[in-house]
């Protein structure tokens, strides 16, 4: 199990738990590749409890007085799992934790309320407390979507985070539009809002979604493609609710909108080849927070965590060194 071989070369394990979290591929196979894959990094899954819902979560190390503590939240129709080839480089006494999102893999599926960005920011808060995580700042990562709901739960919960990263955010007006939302916009027009691109109903949809998302060509099998549709299609209708609800009035431009009330340190981490949510969206995070730092990856597009976990965990790890440095200036200075 060290190696996958796949047409078009070698995926290695993280690759391969990436792209089953991200296509939501569940079964025998997949639950004990997954948990291998976790075990070997130490990973343990858990569960938490806030009323009646409940949140699935995978976690390792204890926090500790000297760094902060990381949550990983991950992208539309993602689960957890999608961050194991990041998690891969950080290094091994970080304490790490990363959630399933509202409705998504072992965390409650409840009501539209719960999927806007508003809603699963409430939702994230309630699973910091259920955890304990509040007790001390924590450093706070999200992706797309996610990164929507990191930017605005920095905005609302400031004294909880000792910093933020944005990795490809959801939630701003790009400058300039990307190949997704210029499809969006056609669907609009037609209003065949049956043929959302990242909710894929055929293996040709899939295969374009899988372009869409990546820079580097993946080139599954089709017997491996028609697997992953098979095992996806049963969640489409929940995709569908939950995409219609965060590109909703109250939800598009929610990380555009909380911008401006941000306060902790913030790092943006792009693909320059991004199709999803354009690059240009950095320079909207940049003149809203000058003190940002934002780093552009080439050769990468949307998904950062498949196609370059090694430098994101670099980059996500320097910068948190970064901010304890300057932590540390402040209170001599004090």
């Amino acid at each position: 199990m060290e190696l996958i071989m796949l047409s078009g070369g070698i995926l290695v394990l993280p690759v391969l738990a990436f792209i089953t979290s991200f296509l939501f591929w569940p079964g025998v196979l997949v639950n004990v590749y997954n948990w291998y894959w976790r075990r070997s990094l130490g990973l343990v899954v858990r569960y938490s409890q806030s009323g009646c819902y409940r949140f699935c979560y995978c976690s390792r190390g204890t926090p500790n007085g000297t760094t902060p503590s990381l949550l990983l939240l991950h992208g539309f129709s993602a689960t957890k799992d999608m961050w194991l080839p990041v998690i891969k480089y950080l290094p091994k006494s970080l304490h790490v934790v990363c959630v399933d999102m509202p409705g998504h893999g072992g965390t409650s599926r409840t009501c539209a309320d719960d999927y806007s960005i508003q809603g699963q920011v409430t939702r994230i808060h309630q699973f910091v407390q259920s955890i304990g995580l509040d007790k001390r700042p924590f450093h706070l990562v999200g992706t797309s979507m996610g990164g929507n709901v990191a930017g605005v739960y920095a905005a609302h919960y400031p004294t909880n985070l000792s910093s933020v990263t944005l990795v490809c955010p959801a939630g701003l007006v790009y400058p300039t539009d990307s190949e997704f939302i210029s499809r969006l916009r056609e669907i609009e027009k037609t209003q065949q809002d049956d043929s959302i691109p990242l909710i894929p109903s055929t293996p040709q949809e899939l295969e374009d979604m899988l372009r869409l998302c990546c820079y580097t060509p993946l080139n599954l099998p089709r017997q491996v493609l028609r697997g992953l549709l098979a095992n996806r299609i049963p969640n489409n209708g929940f995709y569908k609710e939950l995409f219609m609800e965060i590109i909703g009035e109250k939800s598009r431009h929610s990380l555009q909108e909380n911008l401006h009330l941000i306060k902790s340190p913030i790092q943006v981490i792009w693909g320059k080849e991004d199709q999803v949510v354009d690059v240009s969206g950095a320079t909207v995070v940049q003149a809203a927070l000058p003190n940002c730092q934002v780093a552009v990856l080439e050769n990468c597009g949307h998904s950062v965590a498949l196609e370059r976990p090694r430098k994101a965990a670099s980059l996500i790890m320097n910068f948190m060194s970064a901010q304890a440095v300057n932590g540390e200036s402040s209170k001599k200075l004090s």
